[in-house]
């Protein structure tokens, strides 16, 4: 069986001794070398050609931030970030994911030996999918024609209006590795008058604030953290926040978030099978379904019932996701009505809107 060649690099002796331990223990993994600095990485990949690298943030000499986007410029490989549970720590892992990190783990700020060895699971787990991720290049520096006034800056055209619609209408995504740009890429291209838009993104507490902060400075809609009890709005997207469970309920015409404390599904928290059930429930033919790149098959069944109630689906194809198996799963359960390049669905909705907008009509 070939080993999936993981290259450590963290600046703490400790950290690189456990992550190198916790690698080691796996079957089908091995710690072929750690660094203390990029720059003494940067020459390990040149001579171990790692398949996974695990990268630490905050480092001497340059920042795993800057080094990751000098790698996935000129060398793109599958990499797992080591993260720290701070506002600054979601915010840069956030910058780390928009970059081509595969994933992250966030360890603990004070006692990181027992912290690692508790998040081991979580971490081989992550590894796995990282050696098997489709990896792509960073793209450069756009280029643009130059103007009388210099150089001008690339922006991307507002989206098109869909028109006033019904707010029964609602669009509920579900994502897990890779997600969180794929769901910008979705939402970017959304105008402000679109429906309302559920979001379980699979992602730890501590990390969602940033992630909704990110998207909202972004997009034409308002983007957040779903707050329970908290009225649905058409033109927001609502998150899911990390470590609970998200769900939609009827309050009278409207919609309204439930957030909870509930069990783990599928061992996930907040879990994409809780939300799209709800929507399945709730919203029925009125609802529009969106499934992204992600491993597991987290949401494959609920999405099911979300088409036999009557909604009508997107699903990410193979080309585009990182990982495709919630994809793949949703599409063996019958739950796509289309399957679409990332680039393709946002566009996809739109229209879908667009062309319902005289049936619903308010």
């Amino acid at each position: 069986m070939k080993k999936i060649r993981v290259l450590v690099v963290d600046d703490s002796a400790l950290v690189r001794s456990l992550l190198a331990e916790i690698i080691n223990r796996q079957p089908d993994m091995e710690c072929v070398g750690s660094a203390n600095d990029p720059l003494i990485a940067r020459e390990m990949i040149r001579e171990l050609s790692p398949d996974v690298i695990t990268l630490d943030i905050e480092m001497p000499r340059m920042d795993g931030i800057d080094f990751l986007g000098r790698l996935m410029r000129l060398r793109p490989m599958p990499v797992l970030m080591i993260s720290t549970l701070t506002e600054r720590g979601a915010e840069v892992t956030m910058k780390a994911l928009e970059l081509g990190a595969v994933d992250f783990v966030a360890k603990p700020r004070i006692g990181v030996a027992d912290g690692l060895s508790e998040l081991s699971t979580q971490i081989v787990e992550k590894v796995r999918i990282a050696a098997a991720a489709h990896i792509k290049r960073a793209p450069g520096l756009p280029t643009v024609p130059a103007t009388a006034a210099g150089a001008s800056v690339a922006v991307r055209a507002p989206p098109a209006a869909i028109g006033r619609i019904s707010t029964e209408k609602l669009i509920a995504i579900g994502a897990s590795t890779g997600g969180t740009e794929a769901i910008k890429e979705i939402l970017t291209r959304l105008p402000a008058d679109s429906p309302a838009i559920v979001i379980t993104q699979h992602m730890p507490p501590g990390f969602t604030t940033s992630f909704a902060a990110r998207l909202n400075s972004l997009c034409q809609i308002t983007v957040q953290e779903a707050v329970h009890g908290e009225r649905i709005l058409p033109g927001h997207g609502y998150i899911a926040p990390g470590g609970k469970q998200f769900r939609v309920e009827r309050s009278g015409a409207n919609y309204v978030a439930v957030v909870e404390d509930g069990e783990l599904v599928n061992r996930h928290k907040p879990s994409v099978e809780v939300l799209f059930k709800s929507v399945a429930s709730v919203v029925g033919r009125n609802a529009v379904g969106v499934m992204l790149t992600g491993m597991g098959n987290d949401g494959a069944k609920a999405m099911r019932e979300m088409k036999d109630a009557g909604s009508y689906n997107y699903v990410q194809d193979e080309t585009t996701c990182v990982v495709f198996g919630m994809p793949r799963e949703a599409i063996l359960h019958g739950a796509a009505d289309e399957v679409l390049p990332l680039t393709e669905i946002a566009p996809a909705l739109i229209a879908k809107l667009s062309s319902a907008s005289d049936r619903y009509r308010v």
